[in-house]
């Protein structure tokens, strides 16, 4: 589809769409409360419920349950994303709101399963034996496309008017802008025989490869994701609450705090695999711990502020070593959808978290207690990092007959897994 070496444009436009949702949560969340007869508990479960149905296609996909080709899924995202949150901008019925959320979270969910195969596929080797790809620049380059385009609703919406129907609405329009675009990703995914002659030795068997290491990372996800989006879940609350900030300074903080997650993701695209994973996981978790505590027990502008900015400047730099991480373990790209997936459960337990704990012992005790759980799984996410940076052996496996060409974009999609003989889970 795509020469070696250049840009996937086309996965990077995906992986925006796919995150847009998580990324815009705390203005939803925030609109959902005020716009709607529902109780500020009630929207974070509305927030939980969308980013649970996005984690649940993540493993449906992960799992094989799909054997579509990556066009054929992309553009099935797209449009139940489109359609599902567009639905819900449209009413103010609490019901079809809650509906709709759910459907464009399936959406979401299958948007960036696809984009998360295909990136890791872009680490696999070439036909001519080097890696057809870059997937830590993919990954950047999708960050940086969601920090951007977030900011820009951030410091729009507020000025448009009250409801809930704002940013759902940029939620729908950027699957339908990103739609022309998945028809450039494979129509088919070719058999599982056309594979390169050289291969680590983990990928010879019939399980996935590195199965300690990804299921402890996957089972970190979870509680490392909670953490995060109980924080900017509530993270409009407590500027309006409790710093004492109007919504357009709330909002503009957010644009101000991606803006500074642009900074530094493009930082993290320049320095590459040069620092490994370990360090930016492990120190940069570290970080995110003492950002949110500062975030959450802000009484002022300058210090909401403080927090804010500098959890955005770093929460995506270590979003984008995690998800390189998950990928290294997989070039068939099922460890990075199946982490994504176990990531989007703590997501979406997240805005419910955060509004039980701020609700029952107030924002810093919230901060705090999320803080503490950041550091305790800092510890297994670092370990599986050093383990990653351990050198494979490497054998080769004779094959009759050259081996078939293979573009950057054959392993995208959960098919590819499903369709060689004797793989396990897809």
């Amino acid at each position: 589809m795509f020469a070696p070496r250049t840009l996937p444009w086309p996965l990077v436009a995906l992986f925006t769409a796919g995150y847009l949702a998580p990324y815009l949560l705390p203005t939803v969340v925030g609109r959902l409360d005020s716009g709607l007869p529902v109780t500020a508990t009630q929207a974070g479960a509305i927030g939980s419920a969308l980013l649970l149905s996005s984690a649940t296609a993540g493993f449906l996909l992960a799992s094989g349950f799909c054997r579509l080709s990556p066009r054929t899924l992309a553009r099935a995202g797209l449009a139940l994303a489109a359609l599902g949150y567009g639905g819900a901008a449209l009413t103010g019925t609490v019901w079809a709101v809650v509906a709709g959320a759910v459907v464009g979270g399936l959406g979401s969910g299958t948007a960036t399963a696809v984009a998360a195969t295909g990136i890791a596929a872009l680490g696999a080797p070439s036909r001519e034996g080097g890696p057809a790809g870059d997937p830590h620049r993919a990954t950047t380059l999708g960050l940086l496309g969601v920090s951007a385009l977030a900011a820009a609703v951030y410091l729009t919406v507020p000025h448009l008017g009250p409801g809930h129907a704002l940013p759902l609405a940029a939620i729908a329009l950027t699957a339908v802008a990103v739609w022309p675009l998945a028809g450039r990703l494979p129509a088919h995914v070719p058999p599982a025989h056309a594979e390169p002659v050289q291969r680590p030795a983990a990928q010879a068997g019939p399980r996935l490869p590195h199965l300690r290491s990804g299921l402890l990372l996957a089972a970190a996800m979870p509680v490392w994701s909670m953490a995060q989006n109980s924080l900017w879940g509530v993270s409009g609350r407590i500027g309006l609450e409790q710093a004492h900030l109007s919504e357009a300074a709330v909002g503009a903080v957010f644009a101000v705090g991606l803006a500074a997650g642009l900074l530094g993701v493009v930082g993290a695209g320049a320095l590459g695999p040069r620092l490994g994973h370990a360090l930016p996981i492990g120190a940069g978790t570290t970080l995110i711990a003492g950002c949110i505590a500062l975030s959450a027990s802000a009484t002022g502008p300058a210090s909401f502020a403080a927090g804010e900015i500098a959890w955005n400047a770093v929460y995506p730099v270590v979003l984008s070593y995690v998800i390189g991480l998950a990928a290294s373990l997989d070039p068939r790209g099922r460890w990075a959808v199946l982490v994504g997936s176990a990531a989007s459960l703590g997501t979406a337990a997240g805005p419910l978290t955060g509004s039980v704990l701020s609700a029952q012992a107030g924002f810093p005790v919230m901060g705090l207690v999320l803080a503490v759980a950041l550091l305790v799984v800092a510890v297994p996410m670092t370990t599986v990092a050093l383990r990653a940076a351990r050198p494979l052996p490497v054998v080769e496996i004779a094959v009759d007959g050259p081996p078939a060409h293979r573009t950057a974009y054959d392993t995208a999609g959960p098919r590819q897994a499903m369709s060689a003989p004797g793989s396990a889970n897809g």
